[in-house]
């Protein structure tokens, strides 16, 4: 099976309740905020539980999540605000 069958591949954000952002990847965005959420996610989020999802962009197969997780990481706070925004219009 190929990487692109069956499987959904997103990349995230997560707003911790200290406010700050964290950007990831996965296959499975729910499970992914629960394990966050039950302190196994990251250990980023592990201290500033709870997370809640606020941007999601499905793509096409793991290698452009993991990239497009990176070109999020680089962004400045208020890009990442403007991004969620427009998720947040859209849904």
């Amino acid at each position: 099976m190929n990487e692109t069958q069956g499987v959904g591949y997103y990349c995230y954000m997560v707003e911790c309740a200290d406010g700050t952002y964290y950007t990831g990847w996965t296959t499975d965005p729910e499970r992914r905020v629960k394990e966050h959420n039950a302190g196994r996610g990251a250990l980023y989020t592990k201290f500033r539980r709870p997370v809640e999802l606020i941007y999601l962009e499905e793509v096409t197969d793991r290698s452009t999540a993991q990239r497009r997780e990176c070109k999020i990481k680089k962004l400045t706070r208020e890009k990442k605000v403007d991004l969620v925004r427009e998720f947040a219009e859209i849904n």
